[in-house]
């Protein structure tokens, strides 16, 4: 279990850093006559990130999950895939990046990048991080409810970020 802390641990500082990085675009795109979308929903996505780290090092201890290598390294090697094209993402995306819908008018879609081949690729990542994260040590219950919560949760950022990105596009 402390190798899965540390695991748990170190994507929380991920997290962290991501909304160091998301400070800072949003300060640049709102600079920019940035305008934000779907506040409302923003705290929930934080509500479900968060708890989705605390049940992830809650369940193996309270429920006695083992790790089973069988499950856990594959699910491992997703959580590392998950996380590269996470910072591929942010990277490609540049400071138009952010945890927030905040667009700027008139700026072209990107489409370099994952975006050549998907329109939401970070989201895949977050899908896939949700679900296995908590299975690298068998947190099954914690996989089902967070991957539940989060595909309720994309219904609505989806719809919010599709809305904002087709009103602020060029003509």
């Amino acid at each position: 279990m402390p190798w899965y802390t540390i695991l748990v641990l170190a994507v929380t500082a991920e997290r962290v850093a991501e909304l160091v990085v998301a400070r800072r675009n949003a300060t640049w795109t709102l600079a920019r006559a940035g305008v934000e979308h779907g506040r409302g929903h923003y705290p929930v996505m934080v509500v479900l990130h968060t708890g989705l780290l605390a049940c992830c090092l809650a369940e193996p201890v309270l429920a006695h999950r083992p790790f089973l290598p069988a499950l856990g390294w594959p699910m491992m090697a997703l959580v590392i895939a998950a996380q590269s094209l996470r910072w591929w993402c942010i990277v490609t995306l540049g400071p138009y990046w952010n945890t927030r819908v905040i667009v700027v008018p008139g700026a072209r879609l990107v489409g370099a990048g994952p975006y050549r081949f998907l329109r939401h690729p970070n989201y895949v990542a977050v899908v896939v991080e949700i679900a296995a994260l908590p299975l690298v040590h068998s947190a099954w219950l914690t996989a089902t409810a967070f991957t539940t919560a989060n595909a309720l949760l994309l219904a609505v950022r989806i719809r919010c970020e599709n809305t904002a990105l087709a009103s602020a596009a060029p003509a």
